[in-house]
């Protein structure tokens, strides 16, 4: 079997259209759909269907995609000359991952890479969801906010999220300095919180670790993204749990105060994930290498 045919079929089920494959083949479509067609000839089934969104990886395509993607990202790595660099500004790339980080960290960092010619395609979502786009060959790579456990997905420590209370001047000068030295789930009892989700995932944890208990105070606001939920903190509405590098300029700015001081700051690890063989693909190792070397200069964020 020709491995130009198996090769466009692998780009077709990560890009999920005939003409992103094209693109990151450097093929015109006709010429992906004709290569797609005798393949599919050769094995006698269907690898995609057909819509208007794109295609659509039949079982035989995905499994197929399965048996062939790391053997022939390995075999793209061996025959490379060492110094991929070059080539892989030629390629594309589709990350993910939470859209406060992608917003203030992840895009400026690779915006070097755009300015040098990769192509970037970048979509923000929960974890859960993105690591299943990832295992299902949709996405590149994910920055996720928890550990995968997909058996198809690699992941590696990234960075450091340390996680910051804070509240409005108002709001703070109304805490008891000594009630919250010795009891500071009653010191901050009456205060009024803002939320990412009904479930209070961030806050939560962030009571249990330094109070040991959750937080049974009233949920004033709830709202599906950290950016939002610092401007409520800001405007007076209640205090909140916050990563540091999105709490940091309002900090400085004075809009907000810290409500709590731990001896040991919380933190949560972040991972970049990638599917099993997906770092002999030059444009995704790339990606990966660069955000890691620049992860190291950003400390907890």
């Amino acid at each position: 079997m020709d491995l130009d045919l198996l090769a466009t079929f692998l780009e077709i089920h990560r890009a999920g259209s005939l003409t992103n494959a094209a693109t990151r083949r450097g093929l015109s479509q006709p010429a992906v759909t004709g290569q797609l067609a005798r393949l599919e000839q050769q094995i006698g089934e269907p690898l995609f269907v057909r819509s208007r969104r794109g295609v659509t990886p039949t079982a035989r395509g995905d499994d197929l995609a399965r048996r062939v993607g790391p053997h022939l990202d390995q075999l793209r790595s061996a025959i490379s000359d060492g110094d991929s660099g070059g080539d892989a500004l030629y390629g594309q790339v589709h990350l993910a991952g939470p859209a406060e980080l992608v917003t203030a960290r992840v895009v400026p960092a690779l915006a070097p890479l755009a300015a040098r010619g990769l192509r970037l395609r970048i979509s923000v979502g929960l974890a859960g969801d993105l690591l299943s786009a990832l295992a299902n060959s949709r996405l590149d790579l994910v920055v996720s906010a928890v550990r995968p456990a997909l058996k198809n997905v690699a992941a590696t420590p990234f960075a450091d999220e340390e996680f910051v209370l804070v509240g409005p001047p108002t709001l703070a000068r109304t805490v008891d300095p000594a009630l919250l030295a010795t009891d500071p789930v009653k010191a901050l009892g009456t205060l009024p919180l803002v939320a990412y989700a009904e479930e209070l995932p961030i806050i939560r944890r962030y009571w249990r670790s330094e109070f040991g208990r959750r937080p049974s105070n009233e949920v004033a606001v709830v709202v599906p993204d950290l950016r939002a939920v610092l401007a409520a903190v800001v405007a007076g509405a209640g205090v909140s749990v916050l990563p540091r590098y999105l709490a940091e300029p309002a900090l400085a700015a004075g809009s907000v105060e810290l409500l709590h001081h731990p001896h040991v700051a919380p933190l949560n690890t972040l991972y970049l994930a990638t599917r099993v063989g997906g770092l002999a693909h030059p444009s995704v190792a790339l990606v990966h290498d660069h955000l890691m070397k620049r992860s190291r200069l950003w400390g907890a964020l």
